[in-house]
């Protein structure tokens, strides 16, 4: 952790400030409960073009513990739509009561279809369209995380006239429709840093197809061993910055995030003065769900989250 930081609230934003940087975390965490963060961005004219549509069911796909699952549920129930959810590993339909994410969506009125891991590399090939459409009726289709070119207009509303003074915008990189829509919005002069939760350097031409600006930079040293994948120093880095700041922060996405700006920071690759914000992306709901298999092997566990 960086050292001679101190915190102090701003608006939605948290400051994290020393002589040398001035660093702020938005929290778009608390736009909503449930539907947290850049779900809520991603989800807001997906949910206008479907009403337009006259659809009243909402289909998507997602992994044990995904966010997007979640969220799609809880804005499907408060928009008085059905939803389903297609979900990676038919071993999960018997343990349904003991995945926290999954109980809720299903709380929330969303119907499961439990796939094999190969039958769901065939999501988006259309004779698994059809094959879901024959059995569930007319429904609006929602990618795996969201991401399609009305999620990118929703999270250009991430950024606002109040952040054009932040040299650096940094954000976790998922499927890469944040940060195509914080790309798109920045201002002259800022960079845009993204760190991918995934192995690999593939989301930049996915995210290439999104944006109109050539400003943005991915670190793809930050992943921890790939997508949900996590170790001792990230928890006790994810610990440690609630003990320092009360500020919770996800395993997948935004621990990893943040852990690489401040380890970028400690290396002094930020030029002195920059004004750097963090993008809180939300994904809280998953830290329970993470903790639990953490104890299956007697590892430390994100200790802020009851």
């Amino acid at each position: 952790m960086q050292k001679g930081f101190f915190l102090k609230s701003y608006n939605q934003k948290i400051a994290i400030q020393n002589p040398d940087y001035s660093l702020y975390i938005k929290r778009e965490d608390l736009l909503h409960p449930y539907v947290s963060g850049n779900k809520f961005r991603k989800l807001h004219y997906n949910l206008q073009k479907a009403k337009a549509d006259d659809q009243t069911t909402l289909l998507t796909f997602g992994g044990a513990f995904s966010n997007h699952i979640l969220a799609v549920a809880a804005a499907g129930k408060e928009n008085g739509m059905k939803t389903i959810g297609v979900i990676r590993g038919e071993e999960l339909r018997s343990k349904i009561l003991e995945n926290p994410t999954l109980k809720m969506a299903q709380e929330f009125g969303m119907v499961f279809e439990f796939v094999s891991r190969e039958v769901y590399r065939s999501k988006q090939e259309t004779d698994f369209i059809q094959t879901l459409q024959q059995r569930y009726g007319k429904f609006y289709l929602l990618p795996e995380g969201g991401t399609n070119a009305l999620a990118v207009q929703g999270c250009e509303e991430i950024l606002v006239e109040a952040d054009a003074d932040f040299d650096f915008v940094c954000c976790a990189v998922g499927t890469g429709g944040t940060i195509s829509g914080i790309i798109n919005s920045s201002k002259v002069g800022q960079q845009v840093l993204g760190f991918p939760a995934l192995k690999g350097d593939f989301l930049t031409e996915d995210i290439r197809k999104f944006v109109t600006q050539s400003n943005w930079q991915l670190m793809t040293d930050y992943h921890f061993g790939g997508y949900a994948k996590v170790n001792e120093p990230l928890i006790e880095f994810i610990n440690d910055f609630y003990q320092k700041f009360q500020l919770p922060l996800d395993p997948v996405y935004t621990g990893k995030m943040a852990f690489g700006v401040l380890d970028l920071i400690e290396k002094k690759k930020f030029p002195k003065g920059s004004k750097i914000l963090m993008i809180h992306t939300g994904g809280l709901q998953g830290v329970s769900g993470m903790n639990a298999l953490l104890k299956q092997k007697n590892q430390i566990e994100i200790q802020f989250y009851d």
